[in-house]
């Protein structure tokens, strides 16, 4: 069971993707936990609005910024405008992703270009500009997948840019731990979320999403309740300045609450 709750007050948190999904449930967490919530979106103005009135009806500070966390000038303008509303920025969380399902053989340098500007180059530069606003303890959190490790049908060009992300955290935690700045990835399990819905085999993956893990099954056993338990393994240097350490995988089961909201917790210990 996850009990830590840190105490986020006075925290600026940013979120990409914040609007849908677990970016959603990210920023939900990070609010109820005192921090100032921005949520960036890039196309779907309803469920950012949204997201942000659920917010402000649980008594969150959080507002919302449109940006192409893909586009260099557009990353710019963003942290501007953080700038100028916020004066700083205590917490990122690169969580926007996007990228064509296909095939290696069916795919095109267009296809592959979008994919990693978006998962892989727009965390990096996004980073970088955030990290001249964040001061001694600032945090970033790289949102990965299971498919930077392991093969997927259709998930190519998604796979290595979620590898490449791990990679960028890596170089991002040792040359910006000297600023106190950690760098780490969170990389969560299958989340039934609406992303599933792009891989073409829909079912198997949602198989695999909605298949117990050991912990879910020993926390049936004792309770004789569902729970919602989801394999994690994460890249992290954790409170570090220089330092990588080594991937852990974890296995955390939670009573049956909001499916979406529990992982949103285990992204937030991150921030603290």
């Amino acid at each position: 069971m996850l009990t830590i709750k840190p105490n986020l007050s006075g925290k600026i948190a940013l979120v990409t993707g914040g609007s849908r999904g677990i970016g959603r449930s990210i920023a939900l967490e990070l609010g109820r936990r005192g921090a100032t919530v921005i949520i960036n979106y890039l196309k779907n103005h309803d469920a950012a609005k949204a997201t942000v009135e659920e917010l402000k009806i649980q008594g969150i500070k959080t507002t919302r910024m449109k940006a192409h966390v893909g586009d260099e000038t557009a990353i710019n303008s963003l942290v501007s405008k953080i700038e100028e509303q916020f004066g700083q920025l205590d917490i990122l969380v690169n969580n926007a992703a996007s990228g064509v399902m296909l095939p290696t053989d069916e795919l095109s340098a267009k296809h592959w270009d979008w994919t990693m500007s978006i998962n892989a180059r727009g965390p990096w530069m996004l980073s970088v500009a955030a990290s001249r606003l964040m001061p001694d303890g600032g945090r970033i959190i790289n949102i990965s997948s299971p498919g930077s490790t392991r093969v997927l049908p259709a998930y190519f060009a998604v796979g290595v840019s979620k590898a490449a992300i791990e990679a960028v955290t890596r170089y991002l935690a040792v040359e910006l731990g000297p600023k106190g700045i950690a760098v780490n990835t969170v990389s969560a399990g299958f989340v039934m979320t609406e992303a599933l819905d792009a891989f073409p085999d829909q079912l198997g993956v949602k198989n695999i999403a909605s298949r117990p893990t050991p912990a879910a099954i020993r926390y049936r056993a004792e309770s004789g309740e569902t729970p919602n338990c989801f394999g994690v393994r994460r890249s992290l240097a954790p409170k570090s300045r220089y330092y990588v350490t080594n991937d852990l995988s974890v296995d955390i089961c939670q009573a049956p609450i909001d499916t979406i909201m529990s992982h949103g917790q285990l992204f937030v210990i991150y921030a603290q």
